[in-house]
């Protein structure tokens, strides 16, 4: 269990060091995917759907949200 947590703690770590040179584009996807996943494991919880099935879904849908709000912003 002590491995477990070490180890995840090393791969939050070596993650957060590789978005260090995204484009805004990039930055906008890897957001609203993060922001999608905390929503769709929400919303799976409460509806009592399969937890990975929510954060699949709500990733994928905040990426693109976050890709579709990039491109408005820049026109």
């Amino acid at each position: 269990m002590r491995m477990l947590k070490l180890l995840t703690i090393v791969v939050l770590i070596c993650s957060a060091c590789g978005c260090a040179g995204l484009n805004t584009t990039d930055q906008m996807a890897l957001s609203g995917g993060a922001i999608g996943a905390a929503a769709g494991i929400g919303a799976a919880a409460i509806i009592g759907a399969p937890l990975l099935v929510g954060v699949a879904a709500g990733a994928a849908a905040g990426a693109v949200g976050g890709i579709v709000v990039d491109e408005v912003q820049r026109r």
